[in-house]
């Protein structure tokens, strides 16, 4: 468990994605180029069997701003996107309403 200090640490934030490419040397992963409003950032998601890459453009998610940026399988993630999983597979979070790019989640 964490404790709500460390929950309060984390920053989340809605933000659009605006480019979708297969990585290089995974089948079950995509690289986004995500826009959070001061600018854009690289992230890493294994969502490549749920999602066509033309569904995921323009779509608003939401992402952990402030995890450190990991290299997966050679490629840098700047942040993490969050998804739901369950029997059916795996569903990104999105934004009820359109927000602006970089609001933060709380």
């Amino acid at each position: 468990m964490i404790s709500f200090n460390q929950f309060k640490d984390m920053e989340l934030g809605a933000g659009t994605i605006k480019d979708v490419q297969d990585h290089p040397d995974a089948d079950r992963l995509y690289v986004l180029k995500v826009s959070l409003g001061d600018g854009e950032r690289q992230i890493v998601a294994g969502i490549k069997p749920y999602y066509e890459k033309d569904v995921l453009i323009g779509k608003q998610v939401v992402v952990i701003l402030n995890i450190e940026p990991a290299l997966i399988r050679g490629v840098e993630s700047c942040g993490m996107l969050l998804a739901a999983r369950d029997s059916d597979g795996i569903t990104i979070l999105t934004t009820e309403r359109k927000v602006e790019d970089g609001a933060k989640i709380s």
